[in-house]
C-alpha cells in the first residue's frame, strides 16, 4: 500500500478519492484544483464530475496506523539499516560520488577521498524533485496512451460496422445478379416451351393430315376391291371412275417433315453462358477508379459504389488510422499504379473548389504535404496546374468544365489533364515518377465529384 499523497510526497492527510481511484490529501487535491480549474486528476488527467470528492476512509485508518508507527520507530532506537554496515554510525551524509548514504566517519576515509557529499535531506530534496520531474514525461505517455485506446475502441466498433455495411452490400449486389439471372432463366425457359407447343401442334396437325389421307386411301382401296368383284358390265362401266380415284391418291405427294420439324436445341444451347454474360453488358457497371473510405478526411462521405465524394462540412467521428487524411480534404483512390498508361474522368460540374490528380505513396496523410503531387484545381472559376517547388500555372478555358480526364503514363513521364468534352488539352507534366502514385481527389464543395464509368465491349478473337 502507498501511503504518499502524489502532489506533497508526504503521508496522506484526510484523503479523497476520485472515480479515476487515484486518491490525494485533501488540502493538496483543493489547491491543485484552485492552479488547474478544470478539475482534472493531477496523475491521469481525467477529469473529475465531482467538486467534493467522499473521504477514503480505508485509507485514512491505514494512514493514521501508519503514521503511530513512525512515530514509535522515531522514539525507539535508530535501526540498523539507518546506521553504517563498516562503523555502526547514523548516515547523516550522501555521497554524490558513489550515490548511497554514509556516516561522518565514511568521509574521511580514503574510500571517499575528494568526494563531494549532501545532507541526507537535502539529498532526499534534490533526488525526489528530479524524480517528479522525471514523472511528467511518463505522465504524457500515459495521456497519450489512453488517447490511443480511445482511438482503438473506435477502431474495434468501426471495423464492426464497416463489416455489417459492406456484407449489406454485397448481398444487395448479388440479389440483383440472382434476379437478372432468374429472369434470363425464365426467359430461355419460356421460349423454348413456347417453340415446344407451337411444334408439337404443328406435328399434331400433320399427324391428322396424314391420317386422313391414310382414311381416303383406306375407303379408296375397299371400294376399288368391290369394283373387282362385280359383273363384267357393271365393271367396265364404273371403271373409269375408279382409275380416277385410285390416280388421285397417287398423284398426291408423299407427306414429309420440312426443315425445323425439331427442336432448335442449338439456338437454346449454344454459347449459353456467353451470351448472358454479353446480356449482362447492360446492368453491369465498370469504374476506372475506386474510392478508398479508410483515407477520406473525415469531412468527406463517399457513396455505396465508392465512386462519388461530397464533403458534408460537419465533421465524421472516424478512426484516426494511418491511412487517412487529416490536414486536407481529400480521398485517393484503392488502387495504386507502379508502371503503364491509365485514364480515368471526373465529373466536376457545378463544384467550385475541387482539386484532381495523383499522389506519391509516401506523401504524409497527416500534417501539410510539401511535394509529391500534380493537380489541376478549380477555386471560384479559376483553374490552375500545380505542382508544389516545380510548377503552378494558370489554365484557360472556354467555358466551365463539366469533366475532367486525368491521362497517366508512368513509362513515358507524362500527366495530362484534358477536357473530353471538347477534347482539349490542359495541361501536361513531365516528371519521371520513381515510386508508386494513386489517383485522388479534395474538395471544400458540397456538391459531389463522381468518377466516370467507362463503357465495356465484349471482344471476340
Amino acid at each position: 500500500m502507498d501511503f504518499f499523497c502524489p502532489v506533497c510526497q508526504d503521508i496522506f492527510k484526510n484523503p479523497v478519492v476520485l472515480s479515476c481511484s487515484h486518491s490525494f490529501c485533501k488540502d493538496c487535491l483543493q489547491s491543485w484544483w484552485e492552479v488547474n480549474p478544470i478539475q482534472q486528476c493531477p496523475v491521469c488527467k481525467r477529469r473529475s464530475s465531482k467538486s467534493d470528492p467522499p473521504c477514503n476512509l480505508a485509507l485514512k485508518n491505514l494512514c493514521e496506523a501508519f503514521q503511530q508507527k513512525l512515530s514509535l520507530e522515531e522514539e525507539a532506537p535508530a535501526e540498523s539499516e539507518d546506521l553504517c554496515s563498516l562503523h555502526s554510525e547514523k548516515l547523516k551524509l550522501f555521497c554524490l560520488d558513489h550515490q548511497k548514504p554514509v556516516c561522518l566517519v565514511c568521509r574521511d576515509s580514503i574510500m571517499h577521498n575528494n568526494h563531494k557529499f549532501r545532507p541526507i535531506d537535502e539529498a532526499v530534496l534534490d533526488y525526489k524533485s528530479w524524480l517528479r520531474n522525471c514523472l511528467k514525461p511518463l505522465e504524457e505517455k500515459l495521456e497519450h496512451f489512453d488517447q490511443v485506446t480511445v482511438n482503438w475502441e473506435n477502431t474495434a466498433r468501426e471495423i464492426k460496422v464497416q463489416a455489417h455495411h459492406t456484407e449489406r452490400l454485397i448481398k444487395e449486389q448479388f440479389e440483383k445478379l440472382h434476379y437478372f439471372l432468374q429472369e434470363e432463366e425464365e426467359a430461355r425457359i419460356t421460349a423454348l416451351r413456347e417453340e415446344e407447343e407451337q411444334k408439337s401442334r404443328m406435328m399434331k396437325q400433320k399427324m391428322d393430315d396424314l391420317n386422313r389421307e391414310i382414311a381416303d386411301i383406306s375407303d379408296t382401296l375397299g371400294a376399288t376391291e368391290e369394283e373387282l368383284e362385280t359383273g363384267n358390265v357393271s365393271f367396265l362401266q364404273n371403271y373409269k371412275a375408279a382409275v380416277e380415284r385410285v390416280q388421285q391418291h397417287l398423284l398426291q405427294d408423299d407427306p414429309q417433315l420440312g426443315p425445323g420439324a425439331l427442336i432448335d436445341v442449338a439456338k437454346h444451347l449454344g454459347n449459353l453462358t456467353f451470351n448472358i454474360w454479353s446480356k449482362m453488358e447492360e446492368m453491369v457497371t465498370y469504374f476506372p477508379v475506386i474510392l478508398d473510405p479508410n483515407t477520406a478526411e473525415p469531412h468527406l462521405s463517399l457513396s455505396e459504389d465508392l465512386t462519388t465524394v461530397i464533403n458534408g462540412v460537419t465533421e465524421q467521428t472516424l478512426p484516426k488510422n494511418s491511412e487517412r487524411f487529416e490536414y486536407y480534404t481529400t480521398v485517393v483512390g484503392s488502387e495504386g499504379f507502379n508502371s503503364g498508361t491509365h485514364i480515368w474522368d471526373v465529373e466536376v460540374s457545378n463544384n467550385g473548389n475541387w482539386a484532381v490528380g495523383v499522389i506519391a505513396e509516401s506523401v504524409p496523410r497527416k500534417g501539410e504535404i510539401q511535394s509529391g503531387y500534380w493537380e489541376i484545381w478549380s477555386q471560384d472559376g479559376e483553374y490552375r496546374a500545380f505542382s508544389p517547388s516545380d510548377t503552378d500555372k494558370a489554365v484557360s478555358v472556354k467555358k466551365p468544365l463539366q469533366r475532367i480526364r486525368v491521362s497517366l503514363d508512368i513509362n513515358g513521364g507524362e500527366m495530362s489533364f484534358s477536357d473530353p468534352d471538347t477534347k482539349t488539352n490542359l495541361h501536361t507534366f513531365s516528371h519521371t515518377f520513381t515510386e508508386k502514385l494513386f489517383p485522388y481527389i479534395s474538395t471544400q464543395d458540397t456538391v459531389p465529384l463522381r468518377i466516370s464509368p467507362v463503357n465495356i465491349i465484349v471482344k471476340l478473337r
